[in-house]
């Protein structure tokens, strides 16, 4: 099986405009490749750049220079240029990500906000619905809660809100952004089986994760974005 996710010398600044146009580097060089079915760990203190590899990835950032190559169903994608549609096509179709905060359109359903991913991708609503139902059960977020808005629910719920809509897809990639920050113990544990399942799957996942325990628990090998700090950043 191709390698579905290969970073080729990408590098990331800020300008800091307020500043009269200060330049702030966050990371450089950063080179690495990740196989169907590994989680690979970005470590390093906080600071380092570890969630802007992750938005670069996604496009949420764009990139100084490099490239950011995702196979996509055999084509490769190039994240660093692609136009925004082709970026969006590419996150419907191939990458998925869960991020710390949960962002949802106001007043639509639990069940629907974890759905929509795959009524996205043409899967019928029902079916869509009956496959977020099983998640929200596996993460046990109450049946009460599920036909509300998660926008009032408290952190730990909507953070397994956000886990089992990054997890109801197929997609070949699938980015964490620590996924398990907000959860209890027994919470956490369901998200490590769910994260080993992934990899099972063929799934390349790429994560950050500060809870010791499940890092230890998923990772394949932990990649030291210390060594892409184009600045000191004390530990």
């Amino acid at each position: 099986m191709a390698t579905p996710l290969i970073v080729s010398e990408v590098s990331k600044s800020f300008t800091m405009h307020l500043r009269g146009g200060l330049r702030l580097p966050v990371v450089s060089n950063v080179s690495f490749s990740i196989a169907a079915g590994e989680c690979v760990v970005l470590g390093g203190p906080s600071g380092i750049g570890k969630s802007s590899i992750l938005k670069m990835l996604y496009g949420n950032y764009a990139v100084d220079s490099g490239q950011i190559l995702i196979n996509r169903d055999g084509r490769i994608v190039d994240i660093a240029s692609a136009d925004p549609r082709a970026v969006l096509e590419v996150r419907r179709s191939a990458l998925g990500y869960v991020s710390q905060f949960l962002r949802t359109v106001p007043r639509v359903s639990t069940l629907d906000v974890v759905a929509e991913p795959l009524v996205a991708r043409g899967i019928a609503t029902e079916d869509a619905r009956a496959r977020a139902a099983e998640l929200l059960a596996r993460l046990n977020l109450p049946h009460d809660l599920w036909q509300l808005p998660p926008s009032t629910f408290s952190g730990g719920e909507q953070q397994r809100v956000n886990i089992a809509r990054g997890f109801i897809t197929d997609h070949a990639i699938l980015l964490l952004d620590e996924p398990t920050a907000s959860l209890d113990a027994a919470n956490r544990s369901v998200v490590v089986d769910m994260i080993r399942a992934k990899k099972k799957e063929g799934v390349a996942l790429l994560g950050i994760f500060h809870d010791e325990e499940v890092r230890e628990a998923v990772a394949d090998r932990i990649l030291d974005v210390t060594q892409f700090s184009p600045r000191k950043v004390a530990a």
